[in-house]
C-alpha cells in the first residue's frame, strides 16, 4: 500500500515542471516514503530512486527521506539491510539538492544526545563533506555553519582523562576529533590551492581559522595527553592537537605569529567576526595553544631559536595566568606545566625586577597561592608551592623583595606568610653570609620587617588562626637577633627595636595571656560538663573566640583545645627566647663598650 500511495505521488508529478511542484507534493512524497522505510519496503524504494524517470523528482523531495533513512542505519542491526540504507543514503546525497540536503543534515546532527552523538557525527560527516563540495556558492558560509554545529555538539561530549578512557572512547569523542581532520582536508587544500586569494577564500580561510580556535577550546583546553613516549603516537586528542596546529599553518597562521600577536593591541585575526563569547573565549584557545607548543612539544621546531628564556617566558606569563583562572584541576595543571617549563630556561637570579611592572608576572604569584590554598588535590597543592619557590629563586634581588611585598600584603593566609617569611630570612642569611644586598639590609629590610614584625589586630588577633606567621616571624627575630650584633647593626634591626618590642612583642605577651586565660576557661567548662552532656546526647557544641567549634564528641572537643594551647605554649617559649638574646646582646654590647 505504501509503495502504491509513493508511486501515485510520483506518476503525478512526473508530469509536472519541477516549478510547479506543490507544497501538497512536498508533504505526500515524505509521509508515503516513511511508510515504505517502516513497512520494509527497501528494495522497491531503491528502485523508485534509481529510476532516471524519477530524476528530478528526487532532486527536489528526496531529501525528506534522508532522515527515515539515517535513522534506520542507526537503530538497524541486520547487515543486509544495513547495506541497502548505505547505498540509498548515497544515492539521495548524489541526487538531491545540496541545500536542502545541507540544513537537513545540520538537523540531524542536532537532534541526538549522549553517545548518540558520536553515533550520527561519525555518520554523517562524510556526506557532509560532499554536500558541501557539490555546492557553487556561500561555501564558505556552508563550511562554517557545518563545522560550528558539529563543535557544539562535541562539546556536549566528556573528555576522557585517563589512558584507559582515551583508549575505549566510550562517547566517541577522540573518533569524531579525527573524523573532523579529514572532513575538513579538502577545504584546507582548497585554501592553499588558491594562489589568487579571492573573497571567498578569504571567508573560508576565516572559517577555519574559527574552527582551529574553537578546537583549541574544546576539547583540547581539558583534555589530558599520554606520557611523550612510544604511546604519544597512539593518544588521539594529541594528533588531533598535532593537525590543528597543522591547519593553522597551512592556511597562514602558524603558531609563533599566532602567540606572539595575542594580547597585542592589534591582532592578526582582528577583523574576523567573532562573536563576543567567542572572543572571550579567544584567551583559553591560545594559552591551549601555547601549552601544546611549549609543553607538549607539538611543532616546537617552528620556533626561532632566537629568541630569550625570558623573553619566552613573558608571552606565555599571560596563557599561564589563564590557566590558573580556571576551575577545573586538569586545566591549572597545564598552567603549573606551563609556568614550570618557562622558569626551568631561566637562570636562578636572572629574571630582573621591571618585569614585575607587567602585570601577569604578579597575578600568576597570586594565582599559585589560591592553587596553594584552596585546591582539594594535595598533589597540585604541592605542585604550586614548588612552583611558586622556583619563581622566587629566578627573580633578582629586587625582584624578589617586590613579590614578597605583594604576597605579605595579598595572601591573607598564615600559612602563605609562613612560608614568604622564611624566604625572607633566607635572603637575609645570604645578604650577611655571602655578598651584601641593599634590598635585604638596612633601610629597606627595615621597611619589609614592617610587614612581618606585627600582629594585625594588636593584643585580640587570633593566635591560633595567625600561629604560623606569627612562628615564622619570631624564628627571623630572633635569626635577626643571633647573627646581626648591635654594633654592627647590619640590618638595622637594633635601631627598630623599640618599635618592634611595642608593635609585635608586647602586644603577643598580651594577645597569648588572654587567648590561654579563654581556652584554659573552656576546658575547664568542658570537663565540668561532660558527664552532663553524656546523659543527654553524644555530641555537642563549644564556643571559641566566638565562633562554635563543628559539632563532635567531648574528648574529640578536650583533644582540639589543648591542641590550641599546646600552640600558645609553643609561641611564649620561642617568644622567651626572643626576649632572653636581646638581653644578652644588649648586655654584652654595653660590656663591650664600657671596656672601650
Amino acid at each position: 500500500m505504501a509503495v502504491e500511495e509513493l508511486q501515485s505521488v510520483i506518476n503525478r508529478c512526473q508530469i509536472l515542471e519541477e516549478q510547479d511542484f506543490k507544497e501538497e507534493d512536498f508533504g505526500l512524497f515524505q509521509v508515503a516514503g516513511q511508510r515504505c522505510i517502516d513497512e520494509g519496503h527497501i528494495d522497491q524504494l531503491l528502485e523508485i530512486i534509481q529510476n532516471e524517470k524519477n530524476k528530478v523528482i528526487i532532486k527536489h523531495m528526496g531529501w525528506n527521506l534522508v532522515g527515515p533513512v539515517v535513522r534506520c542505519l542507526l537503530w538497524n542491526n541486520k547487515e543486509d539491510d544495513k547495506r541497502k540504507y548505505f547505498l540509498m543514503l548515497d544515492l539521495l546525497i548524489k541526487l538531491c539538492n545540496p541545500k536542502e540536503l545541507l540544513l537537513g543534515l545540520l538537523e540531524l546532527i542536532e537532534e541526538p544526545s549522549g553517545k548518540q552523538i558520536s553515533q550520527i557525527i561519525l555518520l554523517l560527516l562524510q556526506p557532509l563533506q560532499t554536500v558541501i563540495q557539490k555546492l557553487h556558492s556561500n561555501k564558505a558560509y556552508s563550511v562554517g555553519l557545518a563545522l560550528s554545529t558539529v563543535w557544539s555538539q562535541l562539546c556536549l561530549l566528556p573528555v576522557p582523562y585517563s589512558e584507559e578512557q582515551i583508549q575505549t572512547d566510550n562517547y566517541g569523542l577522540c573518533q569524531c576529533c579525527m573524523a573532523l581532520i579529514e572532513f575538513t582536508k579538502p577545504f584546507v587544500e582548497e585554501v592553499i590551492g588558491d594562489k589568487e586569494n579571492s573573497l571567498e577564500n578569504e571567508k573560508l580561510k576565516d572559517e577555519l581559522l574559527k574552527f582551529c580556535f574553537k578546537s583549541l577550546k574544546c576539547p583540547l583546553l581539558t583534555a589530558q595527553f599520554l606520557e611523550q613516549s612510544e604511546e604519544a603516537g597512539n593518544d588521539p586528542l594529541r594528533c588531533f592537537a598535532s593537525e590543528i596546529i597543522g591547519i593553522l599553518s597551512a592556511i597562514g597562521h602558524p603558531f609563533p605569529k599566532m602567540i606572539f600577536n595575542h594580547g597585542r593591541k592589534k591582532r592578526t585575526w582582528d577583523y574576523l567576526e567573532f562573536e563576543e563569547e567567542e572572543d572571550k573565549q579567544l584567551a583559553d584557545s591560545m594559552a591551549s595553544l601555547a601549552y601544546l607548543v611549549f609543553v607538549q612539544g607539538i611543532s616546537i621546531d617552528q620556533l626561532p631559536m632566537v629568541l630569550s628564556p625570558s623573553y619566552l617566558l613573558q608571552f606565555n606569563m599571560g596563557h599561564i595566568e589563564v590557566f590558573l583562572q580556571r576551575t577545573e584541576e586538569s586545566v591549572f595543571c597545564k598552567g603549573l606545566d606551563l609556568l614550570e617549563n618557562g622558569l626551568l630556561r631561566i637562570e636562578d637570579n636572572s629574571l630582573l625586577y621591571h618585569f614585575l611592572e607587567i602585570k601577569s608576572f604578579l597575578t600568576v604569584p597570586q594565582g599559585l597561592v589560591k592553587v596553594m590554598t584552596l585546591c582539594p588535590v594535595e598533589t597540585l597543592r604541592k605542585k604550586s608551592l614548588a612552583m611558586l619557590q622556583l619563581y622566587i629563586n629566578k627573580l633578582d634581588s629586587q625582584g624578589k623583595y617586590t613579590l614578597f611585598r605583594c604576597l605579605l600584603n595579598t595572601s591573607n593566609h598564615s600559612g602563605v606568610e609562613a612560608f614568604i617569611i622564611q624566604n625572607i630570612k633566607n635572603q637575609i642569611d645570604i645578604s650577611l653570609k655571602r655578598t651584601y644586598n641593599k634590598w635585604f639590609t638596612g633601610p629597606q629590610l627595615i621597611s619589609l620587617l614592617d610587614l612581618v614584625l606585627f600582629l594585625p589586630e594588636g593584643a585580640e588577633t587570633d593566635l591560633l588562626q595567625n600561629s604560623d606567621r606569627i612562628m615564622a616571624s619570631l624564628n627571623l627575630l630572633r635569626y635577626l637577633v643571633i647573627k646581626d650584633n648591635e654594633n654592627d647593626n647590619q640590618t638595622g634591626i637594633w635601631t627598630e627595636l623599640g618599635k618592634i618590642e611595642n608593635n609585635f612583642l608586647k602586644p603577643l605577651h598580651t594577645g597569648l595571656n588572654m587567648s590561654k586565660a579563654h581556652y584554659e576557661a573552656q576546658i575547664k567548662n568542658n570537663q565540668e560538663n561532660s558527664q552532663e552532656v553524656q546523659k543527654s546526647k553524644d555530641i555537642c557544641s563549644i564556643t571559641v573566640g566566638g565562633e562554635d567549634l563543628p559539632n563532635m564528641p567531648p574528648e574529640m572537643q578536650l583533644k582540639v583545645l589543648h591542641s590550641a594551647l599546646f600552640t600558645f605554649d609553643l609561641i611564649e617559649s620561642v617568644l622567651a627566647r626572643v626576649e632572653e638574646l636581646i638581653e644578652i646582646k644588649r648586655s654584652t654590647s654595653e660590656e663591650n663598650t664600657g671596656i672601650k
